[in-house]
């Protein structure tokens, strides 16, 4: 297996529009959930949301957006940051062996649920011609495959909450075993629709609304936690043999060690700390690591009651007592939860953060929870802690499990 570098980076997010911008709003504890502003808010029962200051107008001719969902939108735009990050040298390239490995959980919601209003309430019985093309859940990864020129493999992963670590561990594997030579890789989701936040508001898992101050509704790991809240976005990586990437002088931003993949076979809906703890032991085989190599760990710490005490106790079975020594990090009180984006953006952050040796901080964590009682820097980001090897957390409905070993890269 080959060494597998990440050179490029791109980010749309609800925390700025590239990854430098995403990563000191980050850094800085600022929260980009806020109050709704849309016709369906008042039907809503949690009207707050993680929202993306994006206009695909600003990237996309008029046509081109009749036939892209913000989902699309989001994936290309991301992805084409990440290669203007990484200087692609596409003279060089074959691009029949650069794949593009996208993950989403709910695809093109937005379309379909405005086809759904113009039949169903409207009562017309026409929709938009390219419904379907926005729509399906492979729109993003074949417009990045289409904007780019991309003949290469082309894969969309659809797990949930897991869906865009897997799809980084799945082109990591393609790379490393010398199937491609490079890979664009990472998540778009763009799940805030008046039918997709019903939705998840009948699953009882979206935070209740702090009355006095919104952006704090999101409490991971805090005693008086009450569930997540909805975000927008897409975080692309590239990914190329480490050898070429050297050899061509790239800035490498971080290495990608190991990727563990399990599946609970327990519950839809209910999380499983025996497959938890699997994923993160899988990683680390995978990376050949041991558990005492790890210096911090990415949470998928969603702030809802049954995850974050899971989470918690699957982390202390895969450390023993050393859990208490490992600094965890869960960002999505900042950015919300991208659902099927988490794992890349989640990913994005933490090697920026380690490339400029930080703790990205739990934000809204002054209530501490008995049952979780590890180190989860608490409000505050932590400067000068330098971060070798790290784990990132990524866990979903349907029980599947991804979790992916990052190594430091080189500060830019």
């Amino acid at each position: 297996m080959r060494r597998v570098a990440i050179t490029g980076i791109g980010v749309i997010s609800p925390l700025g529009n590239s990854a430098e911008a995403a990563f000191e709003a980050a850094r800085g504890g600022h929260s980009g959930v806020r109050l709704m502003d849309a016709p369906f808010t008042p039907r809503l029962v949690a009207p707050i949301a993680a929202i993306a200051e994006f206009d695909g107008a600003g990237h996309f001719d008029p046509l081109k957006l009749r036939m892209m969902d913000r989902v699309s939108q989001f994936a290309v735009v991301a992805a084409k940051q990440a290669l203007a990050d990484a200087h692609t040298e596409w003279a060089q390239l074959d691009r029949s062996r650069v794949g593009v490995f996208v993950g989403t959980g709910m695809g093109g919601t937005l379309s379909n649920d405005d086809g759904y209003k113009t039949l169903y309430a409207e009562g017309s019985d026409r929709i938009k011609p390219f419904t379907v093309l926005a729509g399906m859940h492979n729109a993003p990864a074949a417009w990045i495959g289409l904007e780019l020129g991309l003949i290469g493999p082309n894969l969309t992963y659809s797990t949930a909450c897991s869906s865009s670590a897997v799809a980084i561990g799945e082109a990591w594997l393609r790379v490393a075993s010398g199937a491609l030579d490079l890979a664009v890789t990472g998540g778009s989701e763009a799940p805030l629709s008046f039918g997709s936040m019903k939705a998840w508001e009948a699953l009882h898992t979206v935070a209740n609304v702090d009355a006095d101050a919104p952006a704090t509704s999101c409490k991971p790991f805090s005693k008086n936690r009450s569930g997540m809240v909805l975000g927008e976005g897409s975080a692309m990586l590239v990914l190329e043999a480490w050898d070429s990437a050297v050899a061509r002088g790239a800035v490498i931003q971080g290495e990608l060690l190991g990727y563990g993949l399990t599946t609970d076979a327990d519950h839809l809906t209910r999380p499983s700390v025996a497959g938890q703890a699997a994923a993160m032991s899988a990683a680390l085989q995978s990376a050949g690591l041991e558990a005492t190599a790890i210096e911090a760990i990415n949470a998928h710490g969603t702030g809802t009651l049954a995850n974050d005490a899971v989470e918690t106790a699957a982390i202390k079975a895969v450390f023993g007592v050393r859990a208490y020594q490992v600094p965890i990090s869960a960002t999505k009180a900042m950015h919300g939860h991208l659902l099927g984006a988490a794992g890349a953006l989640e990913c994005a952050l933490s090697l920026i953060a380690m490339q400029h040796h930080v703790l990205l901080p739990t934000l809204h964590l002054r209530s501490p929870d008995p049952e979780c009682d590890l180190d989860y820097v608490p409000n505050t980001a932590r400067s000068q802690v330098p971060v070798r090897v790290m784990l990132s957390n990524s866990f979903a409905f349907g029980g599947t499990n991804a979790v992916l070993v990052l190594g430091a890269g080189h500060k830019p």
